[in-house]
């Protein structure tokens, strides 16, 4: 190896401006971390008060995605036209009116309209803060800074969890309002100081604010040549000569999101639909694989295997909280030194199999006449077992990859897209998990998880390539790769034919 190729190899030092951006933006996902976790346990005390159905249950739980649905498809063009920051801003005032909506609630339809609002925030959360995140990281930190949102998440369910055991003490109608309601605090504090940070660089760029885009990325370069080179390369992306010295620019409607929806789903190039594919499928499989059901169910979970005290089912499901907060440190210090394909094969090949011993010990439990504690205790083993394997690799690695696999022109609509499926099968998991397991027992329901597992397996191996170490502008490449490799076996004269389109 010469002296320059050991040079490259050596990894730059973390820029301490980029990891202070991150973990502010991070702050909007605990929110929503919370959010998620702690209707866990406060469904539990909803259905007592309001005298709720398990319908009005699945309901009330699903409709949080139903809305983030609408909300990350909208936030992507919204973010294109006000930039990446006011737009966060505008999440956190949206997650505050929920937050109030659903603290005050006295009746159903209350609780579902503030549900649902917050959903909306939860859309515009989780399709700008990987977006962000992405746009202001060097490459070889990139996953892990790109994963600092799912980190963040899994705290802030695990901060909800917490919320359910302390509040659960205090009077029926007031313990589950303070849970839901609590959150409006940090979703004020948040909007207030996100102004303070600055704008995407991309985002700037595509603005034509060349000098203001500059000036940002050597902020959040480890050096002047860095800066340079991310600086031709977004000039280059975004349509402007590389040589290009003025301060500010007109850049074409076409690059600054005009006819992006023709570009990227009515006649897409081949290369684009492939990501484009890619992206819906990774975020498919993220959720048909069950995390939500464990995430929002665990306390039926544990109460199916045996467990009867509510305070006992509280004090698991912090269980499966703390699993997937310290778990999830695996893959954020590993995902950028052993690659994002190894670390996502081994983490779903793990869920996999410790759905299938979830599913077993539950249908023996649900067979059983008498208490299995051997079956009980395998049961919330493989459960927080499942949770650690997700958080070690799927959890932050989808967003990792959905942040970080659409070209430029198209990334933020692209983004939001992914997080709209993301949302839709989460909503559908969490909708039609009781009457799943009503239907063909809990055992059968993680048995159907592990299947979607198997599944999934096949779509990492042939649909995703390895990004870990290359820039933004590069990544489009690779899938242009990925795509004429899998077509490929599939016959060479299709292969030829779009290979001149292939960029």
């Amino acid at each position: 190896m010469t002296m320059e190729g050991a040079q490259e190899e050596k990894p730059s030092k973390m820029n301490a401006y980029v990891l202070s951006c991150s973990i502010v933006i991070s702050m909007i996902s605990i929110i929503f971390g919370y959010d998620s976790g702690v209707m866990s346990g406060a469904m539990l005390f909803i259905k007592d008060d309001l005298k709720i159905n398990d319908t009005q249950v699945a309901v009330l739980a699903g409709i949080l995605n139903v809305c983030a649905l609408v909300g990350s498809l909208i936030a992507g063009r919204i973010s294109d036209f006000i930039g990446r920051r006011y737009t966060i801003v505008l999440a956190s005032i949206i997650f505050l009116a929920g937050s109030i909506i659903m603290g005050y609630g006295p009746t159903y339809a209350v609780l579902l309209t503030g549900r649902c609002i917050a959903g909306i925030g939860v859309g515009f959360a989780l399709m700008i803060a990987p977006v962000y995140t992405a746009e202001i990281s060097p490459p070889k930190s990139r996953g892990l800074l790109t994963s600092l949102p799912d980190i963040a998440i899994s705290f802030g369910i695990l901060l909800g969890y917490i919320s359910n055991y302390i509040f659960s003490d205090l009077r029926l109608t007031l313990g589950w309002r303070l849970m839901l309601g609590i959150a409006a605090i940090p979703s004020l504090a948040l909007a207030i100081g996100i102004l303070q940070m600055p704008e995407s660089p991309r985002w700037l760029a595509l603005q034509g604010r060349l000098d203001e885009a500059k000036k940002m990325l050597l902020k959040v370069c480890s050096s002047k040549e860095e800066a340079e080179n991310r600086f031709r390369d977004i000039k280059v992306e975004v349509g402007i000569d590389e040589n290009c010295t003025d301060d500010v620019v007109k850049i074409s409607k076409q690059a600054q999101g005009e006819g992006v929806w023709k570009e990227l789903i009515w006649k897409p190039a081949p290369t684009v639909r492939w990501i484009l594919f890619a992206a819906i499928g990774l975020h498919f499989f993220d959720h048909a694989t069950g995390i939500e059901a464990v995430v929002l169910y665990s306390p039926r979970i544990f109460k199916a295997a045996g467990v009867v005290k509510k305070s006992k089912l509280l004090l698991n499901t912090i269980g499966v909280g703390i699993i997937k907060t310290v778990f999830i440190f695996v893959a954020t210090f590993r995902i950028d030194k052993l690659g994002r394909r190894p670390v996502l094969l081994g983490s779903v090949a793990g869920m996999v199999a410790a759905l299938l011993v979830l599913a077993t010990a539950l249908t023996i439990v649900e067979h059983s006449e008498e208490k299995l504690t051997w079956a009980l205790n395998l049961s919330i083993f493989a459960t927080y077992t499942y949770v650690a394997f997700f958080s070690m690799g799927l959890g932050p690695i989808a967003w990792v990859y959905l942040s970080e696999m659409f070209p430029l022109r198209v990334r933020a609509l692209g983004v939001g897209i992914g997080v709209g499926v993301n949302r839709l099968t989460n909503a559908t998991v969490s909708i039609s998990f009781i009457p799943i397991y009503k239907a063909i027992t809990i055992g059968g329901a993680f048995y159907l998880f592990a299947g979607m597992g198997v599944l999934f397996l096949f779509f990492i191996y042939f649909f995703l390539p390895e990004t870990k170490g290359k820039s933004l502008e590069e990544i489009e490449m690779l899938f242009a790769k990925k795509q004429k490799n899998v077509v490929g076996t599939g016959g060479a004269t299709r292969s030829r034919d779009n290979e001149s389109q292939l960029p």
